[in-house]
């Protein structure tokens, strides 16, 4: 049977990653309202900004249903603003800013820099093969701390002394990176998720 994969289509890089998905021969809906979550198979929380979706996601009805559907164990995918919205613990964000809890991670907003400090890089992502991973940083979030039960897939070499960054985690059925994975032909992460609903479904 053909997956389908639902991607969070209030605000941020939404068609990007709409092709991404289609690019790789499943079905793709966009999610707007909570009737939208039925039937996936896994859903992506997209990058944009944070603190925009985190309202839309309540004033659209979305926020509980999500929430509820990912204790059952929906796997979702969060790339940068996704992320942030995932995390257990958010630094430099609103007080009224919501988010799932759905992995233990430490967050600072923005801690790579604004717009003007984005960059690309390529990472070492041993579970994706030899090959580096290229990433698109775009006022991306840094990883403080990562609780015991994350898996750390990849990282960011720390400057000045700096330590490594976590870059792409995993823990249960939630998988993150601080990047913008949708922006570049490599598909490798989209399609580990696409595993992961591969694991969850069996």
């Amino acid at each position: 049977m053909i997956p389908t994969i639902g991607v969070l289509a209030l605000q941020g890089d939404v068609r990007e990653h709409v092709l991404a998905f289609e690019g790789l021969g499943v079905g793709v809906r966009d999610v707007r309202r909570p009737d939208d979550l039925e039937g996936l198979d896994g859903l992506v929380l997209p990058g944009g900004e944070s603190t925009t979706l985190s309202l839309l996601l309540g004033s659209s009805g979305l926020f509980d249903p999500l929430a509820t559907a990912l204790r059952g164990g929906l796997p979702v995918f969060g790339t940068c603003a996704g992320m942030i919205l995932l995390a257990t613990d958010v630094r430099d964000g609103r007080e009224d800013q919501r988010r799932f809890d759905a992995i233990d991670l430490t967050i600072r907003r923005n801690g790579y820099g604004r717009q003007v400090a984005s960059f690309e890089t390529q990472l070492a992502v041993p579970s994706l093969g030899e090959a580096l991973l290229p990433a698109v940083f775009i006022r991306a979030p840094v990883v403080e701390a990562a609780g015991p039960g994350v898996e750390v897939l990849a990282t960011l070499p720390g400057t000045d002394g700096a330590p490594d960054r976590p870059v792409v985690c995993r823990q249960g059925n939630v998988l993150v990176a601080s990047f913008h994975p949708e922006l570049t032909p490599d598909r490798r992460l989209h399609r580990l998720f696409l595993d992961m609903t591969d694991e969850e479904s069996g």
